[in-house]
């Protein structure tokens, strides 16, 4: 005897689908089958797999913007499946990390050293900003824009930032619009203003 489905039943499949869907799309990154994802043709390794050294040495150095130090899958293959990926951000005085976003990844921002102004816009369009000083935490929810700045013109900042996901998806909005291939008449035109002004923009976000 073929099954016919009632509306209940029906409700019930559609609820279940709708939470696997919604489960797969909120996803950071994929579960692995293992403790840790292991080199490719490689079937044993050591603490050295487990280490990253490329930070070392990095708060001793001078920076004349502001720069992102990363730790992600790319840089550390071991992350792949874990969920978590670091950044250290340094900012001389007066500098801006420019308005972003993380596709894949919350950003938790710990400020190490010095003062920083930090905001974000949600998807009403509310702009949360505050002033952070050294031992301060700062949440960063996923997939929406924000920024850093050190509005002290005298000292320098640190930060660290800790993403929850092995590969976040970093969008940079200025250079990720005017760098993009996107028409200068389109970005004119959806800017209100002319192409004489966009090529400008796009000379200032290629060469900053």
């Amino acid at each position: 005897m073929a099954w016919i489905p009632t509306k209940l039943s029906l409700l019930v499949l559609i609820s279940i689908f709708t939470i696997v869907i919604s489960r797969t799309t909120i996803a950071s990154d994929p579960d692995i089958l293992s403790d840790f994802a292991s080199p490719e043709n490689q079937t044993s390794v050591d603490g050295n797999y487990f280490t990253y050294t490329a930070m070392r040495g990095i708060f001793q150095k001078s920076v004349d913007k502001c720069t992102t130090t990363k730790a992600t899958k790319a840089e550390f293959p071991v992350l792949n499946g874990q969920g978590v990926s670091l950044a250290v951000l340094q900012f001389p005085p007066g500098s801006v990390n420019p308005p972003h976003y993380h596709s894949r990844a919350t950003g938790l921002f710990l400020l190490l050293e010095g003062v920083l102004e930090v905001g974000f816009v949600d998807t009403k369009g509310v702009l949360y900003t505050q002033r952070l000083k050294a031992g301060d935490i700062f949440l960063f929810p996923k997939g929406l824009q924000h920024y850093q700045y050190n509005f002290d013109y005298k000292r320098k900042a640190v930060g660290v930032a800790a993403l929850g996901g092995a590969s976040p998806g970093t969008v940079t909005l200025p250079s990720s619009i005017f760098n993009s291939g996107i028409s200068e008449l389109v970005l004119a035109k959806s800017f209100k203003t002319d192409v004489k002004t966009i090529k400008k923009i796009k000379e200032a976000t290629t060469t900053h």
